[in-house]
């Protein structure tokens, strides 16, 4: 058995920042878990820019804005192993990692930030209907093979989902020499950032087809063709409304999926919305000592709030370890009408220093309306919002002095009102 102070799990952005947050706190005896190659996680494939913008003020790759953490941390002598897989994580901050070179070990901890990023759903969980041919990728896996190994996927595409992977992808197969014919989305809205769909859809004259999805393929070799319907307001295919496109290749862009396998097998409480931990201000769970950040908390569309994410819980696992227990009374955030969940999912408001940065999604897209925070019944906030939509996070600050007017409150309750 090994012994360390912190051991993150996870190497890409999450786990990074969280490892320099830590080791400028003090931290010293410390490591990083990464099961891949190299330290970045999935950053070194997204070649495109529009990376870095609020961390860093201007416009980076993903390779790059991976290369400024990583070469941060390799300066601080923060130590990592590569090519090493977590078997387990239990509630006494027991973890079991296997490779090539050592074989089985455990590591005792006495914290533990979980940072394992997120997966793609595949076709198996979404019941596409069809033959078992080639050239069915997850975005991610075809962007993958067109970034990193040179290989092209397809010549005609069509792509199911517009989640910021599939939009991006969409213009990465077009400048390579495909034809994207459609990207077809079974929601009334994309689930991708607006400046995706601009820059990646209309710039190239690509066509988004909402409250379409496929609903055949066919082929047997490799993919020949889908077929395409529109769906009612219960996202059914409606009979008669059936359209052929020939492709060789569909990209699923269909969601992404909380990697926590591992924080489960810990006990950590688990959010029926996110599929992510449920944290408190400090990014901890309700394992003491345990903390999540990044895309395993919940998936973001920006980096850059990854990165300030785990800064946070890189923070307050050092001052975890050095003692402080941030107890205290705890108050419920509970999002309603209109308001998917939050972030943090409870609040300690003695623990506050100046404000709280409650971080939402809401669950459809709504235009001139309010997002409105009660204090219990009283309502503290009533902010006029143009447009939300599910694609784009929001958040809203919630001060020390708005805690401090409302000593006895139970539950804040967050909401999307009309007027």
């Amino acid at each position: 058995m090994q012994e360390y102070d912190l051991v993150i799990i996870g190497g890409g952005p999450a786990g990074l920042a969280a490892a320099i947050a830590a080791k400028e706190e003090g931290v010293d005896n410390l490591i990083i878990i990464e099961r891949g190659e190299e330290l970045g996680g999935i950053l070194n494939q997204c070649i495109h820019n529009g990376f870095g913008l609020h961390t860093f003020k201007e416009e980076l790759t993903g390779p790059e804005y991976a290369h400024r953490f990583i070469e941060k941390a390799e300066g601080m002598n923060i130590p990592y192993r590569l090519n090493t897989m977590v078997l387990n994580v239990d509630e006494n901050k027991n973890v079991i990692i296997v490779n090539e070179e050592d074989g089985i070990v455990t590591l005792k901890a006495k914290a533990i930030i979980l940072a394992m990023g997120c997966r793609e759903r595949p076709r198996g969980a979404i019941n596409i209907p069809g033959t078992r041919a080639s050239g069915i990728f997850t975005a991610g896996a075809a962007q993958k093979f067109v970034n990193t190994n040179g290989y092209l996927p397809g010549r005609e595409v069509v792509i199911l989902g517009s989640g910021d992977i599939g939009l991006i992808m969409a213009r990465r197969m077009t400048l390579e020499g495909a034809r994207v014919k459609a990207v077809v989305e079974l929601m009334p809205y994309s689930s991708g950032l607006k400046r995706n769909i601009v820059q990646c859809l209309e710039d190239y004259d690509i066509p988004l087809l909402l409250s379409h999805t496929v609903t055949d393929i066919r082929g047997r070799e490799r993919v020949e063709g889908v077929t395409i319907a529109r769906v009612d307001e219960n996202r059914r295919p409606i009979k008669g409304t059936e359209e052929e496109l020939s492709c060789d290749t569909l990209l699923l862009s269909v969601g992404l999926i909380p990697e926590n396998e591992l924080s489960k097998n810990a006990g950590v409480k688990i959010s029926a919305v996110t599929a992510g931990p449920e944290v408190d201000e400090n990014m901890e769970t309700n394992i003491k000592g345990v903390f999540a950040c990044g895309n395993v908390l919940h998936v973001h569309d920006l980096v850059d709030n990854v990165t300030t994410e785990s800064y946070n819980a890189g923070k307050n696992a050092a001052r975890y370890i050095k003692g402080f227990a941030g107890n205290g009374k705890k108050v419920e955030i509970r999002a309603v009408e209109g308001i998917r969940y939050t972030v943090p999912r409870f609040v300690h408001p003695d623990n506050i220093d100046s404000f709280l940065e409650v971080r939402f999604r809401v669950g459809e897209v709504y235009k001139d309306n309010y997002i409105a925070v009660y204090f219990d019944d009283v309502r503290e906030m009533h902010i006029k919002k143009r447009i939300l939509t599910p694609g784009e996070m929001e958040s809203i600050k919630l001060t020390k002095a708005m805690f401090e007017k409302y000593p006895s409150c139970e539950v804040i309750t967050m909401k999307v009102e009309r007027e």
